[in-house]
Order: C-alpha cells, then sequence, then structure tokens
C-alpha cells in the first residue's frame, strides 16, 4: 500500500532516548526514501518537559488555560530540539507552507496553529495524542501514527488487540479487560494510559483510525507495518478505529 501523506507523533519516552529516536528517524528516513510514504509530518511529544509543567500546575494550582498552552509550547521546544539533531529535516512553523510541500519529510511546531485556530479543550486530557489526530484532520491526513515505547493495547491474557473501535476500547477498559501498555522488553504498565482521554472522542468525531507502534531500537516495527510483503499477523501494532 502505497501512503501520500502521514502524521507520526513521537512520543517523549522515544524523543529522549537516544538510540530509541535514531531508530526511529532511520526507519522513517528509508520508508521516506523508498517512496513508501510521500509526505511525512513529525509532531514532537511534550515528555519530561511537559510532565515538570503538568507537576507546577498541580502544585501552583495556576489556570487549566495556562498549563494547556505551556503544555504545546513543550512540543514546540522538542519540535526545535529534534531539528537540531537531524537538521537533514525541515522544522515548519508556518501551516501554509506545510500543506504547500507535495513531497517532504518535516517537523511541525504545532504551537502557532493551534493558537491562530484555538479549537480544543484547555485541559490535560488533552495532550499530544489528541493534537496529533486534531492536526491530521485539520491537515487533511487520513493516517494517524502515535510512536511510542510500547507494543501496543495488550488485553489480561497478554495478547495483542491488532484492532477495535472505540466503543469496544471503552468498554474493556471499563471492565478491567486490558493490560494497556507492554513494553518491547516484556515489561507490563498497568497504570500508564496508552493514549490520553480526549483522543477516543476525537476518533468518533472525524472518523479517523490511530495506530499505535512502537518506535524502540530494539525492534523495526514502523518499518515492519509499512512492509506490504507481510501479513497483518507478523506485524505487531494496535489500531484504534471509530
Amino acid at each position: 500500500m502505497g501512503y501520500n501523506n502521514v502524521i507520526f507523533k513521537i512520543g517523549g519516552k522515544i524523543l529522549e532516548n537516544f538510540e530509541d529516536l535514531n531508530s526511529t528517524i532511520s526507519q522513517l528516513t528509508q520508508l521516506y526514501d523508498k517512496g513508501s510514504v510521500k509526505k511525512i509530518i513529525l509532531i514532537p511529544g511534550g515528555g519530561t518537559l511537559a510532565n515538570f509543567i503538568r507537576k507546577v500546575y498541580s502544585e501552583l494550582k495556576f489556570t487549566e488555560d495556562l498549563g494547556h498552552w505551556m503544555g504545546v509550547m513543550s512540543m514546540n521546544y522538542n519540535g526545535i530540539e529534534l531539528g537540531k539533531k537531524f537538521p537533514e529535516l525541515d522544522v515548519i512553523e508556518n501551516v501554509n507552507r506545510l500543506k504547500k510541500l507535495d513531497r517532504s519529510f518535516s517537523i511541525f511546531l504545532p504551537y502557532r496553529f493551534l493558537k491562530e485556530i484555538d479549537r480544543l479543550p484547555h485541559s490535560w486530557d488533552v495532550t499530544s495524542d489528541s493534537i496529533t489526530l486534531f492536526l491530521a484532520k485539520e491537515l487533511e491526513i487520513p493516517h494517524c501514527f502515535l510512536i511510542k515505547d510500547v507494543e501496543g493495547i495488550f488485553n489480561k491474557d497478554n495478547q495483542v488487540i491488532k484492532e477495535l473501535n472505540t466503543s469496544e476500547y471503552k468498554k474493556m477498559k471499563h471492565s478491567g479487560k486490558l493490560r494497556e501498555f507492554k513494553t518491547s522488553e516484556g515489561e507490563l504498565k498497568n497504570q500508564t494510559k496508552p493514549i490520553d482521554s480526549y483522543l477516543l472522542s476525537l476518533i468518533e468525531k472525524w472518523k479517523i483510525s490511530c495506530v499505535i507502534l512502537n518506535g524502540k531500537a530494539t525492534n523495526q516495527r514502523i518499518k515492519e507495518y509499512f512492509d506490504v510483503s507481510k501479513s497483518n499477523s507478523e506485524k505487531i501494532f494496535s489500531i484504534i478505529k471509530y
């Protein structure tokens, strides 16, 4: 399958691990050079900086509005730092310039665009996951990917759930049937949310599915997902559909 435009959110844990980040960018570069994906847009997660802002927010009790925009600024900061590490990638803040590019591999800094249109709730329920899917809708990109440090969404039997819709996800989560995170090293993270809570609403609203892929250097999950010679049974991923 050929992809024209794809948006990838790179999670903070991947951004902050040199080997994992190199592996992720290397895999995406190979997909781009081969023409498997013609236009790649990277959205940086907030990472440790966003977590620090959340901690300060809880202690100082400043407004959710301020916390929201500081969180988005942390994404911009991480995008700028990502561009320094990989100078071959374009760092773009002007959304009109981004839209005009037919073929590109770039990092998008979302603060300016989100500030101008301001259509998302100012809440800690809205993280870079929801922002990425929101940007996919606004940029008319049909494919949304979240690159994280986990294999995907697992059930209580430690089996990856390849596909589920938002209703199934909510039911399984409510009934305690999810082991939501499993790292590539086999560590289960029961207390960590694999996605932010607002993402499900956006998937339902805009009918854009979201794929979770592991970006750790111990595997090649990103390349494998786009490898048309492999069947889905050979690939490890989770996709949440509407």
